[in-house]
């Protein structure tokens, strides 16, 4: 009787296993001292994206500076082009990097072909997308530059992309964008402006709750759909008994660093 009122976690054990061993991964190999030190909740809001804008072009070259520098990819020849100068196939230069990997003091060793993204244009009128699908691209770029597969292998890749962008701080943007209600007819609902999320909104909901907890946000759900607040609040425990009782050394060791850094 009493197992009627308890609450189901919000993944399987599978699923959270993977999300927390590609987190450590994703700290590991992509400058967990930024993370700790510099990574910032990033919410669509004006004071995280304060800049007026008056065309398309405009629009995506100001998002795209922003999630660059929010990523702290500030120092890499990221270049933002029009879709149509965009090539069919295009290959990525090989940076040689020294020091840190993010933030200022990344540095380019040797001038580098500019490595180009660009924008789809139909995300213009869903920022939240816009943002989402930068910060995915930009963490597919990182891990391709690194050259450390996730956990799972390559297989994994695109999820582990998903994974990063939330690590980069866009947790909120990327949990948002998974899933798009038509609404009433459906008559403004345009597919091709929604990204392609490759972790579930529960999944999603999870990476963020877990950068919050290791950045010590509180008010981590302010910004999530209010359909996806319940989720964060039981990934929120989940995380919260999962590291009551964690036998494993990493994560441990990983919150106690965040809480020396915040302390």
């Amino acid at each position: 009787m009493l197992s009627l009122f308890k609450v189901s976690p919000l993944l399987s054990d599978e699923e959270t296993q993977w999300l927390i061993d590609t987190f450590v991964w994703a700290f590991e190999h992509f400058d967990g001292e930024y993370f700790l030190n510099e990574t910032q909740i990033i919410t669509p809001t004006p004071s995280c994206f304060p800049e007026p804008v008056s065309s398309i072009e405009e629009m995506a070259a100001v998002v795209f500076s922003r999630v660059k520098s929010y990523a702290g990819l500030q120092q890499w020849p990221i270049t933002l082009v029009a879709p149509e100068r965009m090539l069919a196939s295009t290959s990525m230069t090989k940076l040689n990097i020294a020091g840190r990997w993010r933030g200022e003091q990344a540095v380019i060793v040797e001038p580098a072909a500019p490595i180009l993204i660009s924008y789809n244009p139909n995300q213009i009128n869903q920022p939240q997308d816009l943002i989402a699908s930068y910060a995915g691209v930009m963490a597919k770029v990182l891990i391709l530059q690194r050259g450390v597969l996730p956990p799972g292998g390559e297989a994994q890749l695109d999820a582990a992309c998903d994974v990063l962008a939330s690590f980069f701080g866009f947790g909120v943007m990327v949990s948002n964008t998974v899933y798009h209600f038509r609404g009433g007819c459906g008559s403004c609902y345009n597919q091709y402006a929604n990204r392609k999320a490759a972790l579930t909104e529960q999944q999603s909901v999870f990476v963020h709750a877990l950068v919050c907890h290791f950045k010590g946000v509180k008010d981590g759900h302010k910004h999530l759909k209010s359909h996806l607040v319940g989720q964060y609040k039981k990934a929120k425990k989940q995380i919260n008994t999962l590291m009551d009782n964690s036998e494993r050394g990493d994560l441990l060791a990983l919150q106690e660093h965040a809480h020396a850094r915040l302390s």
